[in-house]
């Protein structure tokens, strides 16, 4: 008897546990970003205080659940991109978007540092809510430039396809390989040249 009273006690109490998870879900905001190679994307944002998750993934093109092999093909019209989930009770997205000019170099849109071709362009793809905060703080980040013109876009926010299992949290996983791609690169002695120290 006391064993189907904790049992029943126990399925009433299961959705009231996952109300807090599933408000916590819905009061989270995303925002995506390209800049070149996602891992670094992935790592340089997700360290932001109020960052729920970042994801790799591709996005901005006409190619349906694309692969690697698809984006950088360069027949598919997508983005390397990040997709950032975060609270907006403890970041704003005024406040992503201008951490996300420092870590890409918007004169270049041939690609990004070492990388290079459509797939890798610096770009922030917007719904319409976020599109005038977007366009000012483009705006600002241009005027703060040490060198070159901005020429990163905004675009209109289409489908963000994750990106395969092997390419999510890859400086977490890879640590060794990440940092000597990332050194090898010379994306941080370009972003010293395109914002200062």
């Amino acid at each position: 008897m006391i064993r189907r009273l904790l049992i029943v006690l126990a399925l009433l109490a299961a959705p009231l546990a996952a109300l807090p998870a599933a408000a916590a879900a819905a009061a989270t905001k995303t925002a995506v970003f390209a800049g070149g190679c996602f891992w670094c994307m992935e790592n340089d944002m997700r360290g932001i205080p109020g960052v729920v998750k970042v994801e790799s993934g591709y996005t901005g093109g006409h190619v349906k659940n694309p692969t690697y092999r698809d984006v950088t093909s360069e027949r598919s019209g997508h983005y390397e991109a990040v997709r950032v989930t975060y609270d907006p009770a403890r970041i704003e997205y005024a406040y992503l978007l201008s951490r996300y000019w420092k870590l890409v170099d918007p004169t270049d849109d041939g690609g990004q540092f070492c990388d290079r071709g459509p797939s890798y362009r610096p770009a922030v793809f917007v719904d319409a809510q976020q599109r005038p905060a977007a366009e000012r703080s483009r705006t600002l980040a241009a005027q703060r430039l040490k060198t070159g013109a901005m020429k990163a876009q905004i675009l209109p926010l289409q489908t963000f396809w994750p990106a395969e299992p092997y390419h999510r949290d890859y400086a977490r996983n890879n640590a060794v390989e990440y940092h000597l791609y990332r050194t090898g690169c010379g994306r941080d002695r370009r972003l010293a040249q395109v914002w200062g120290k």
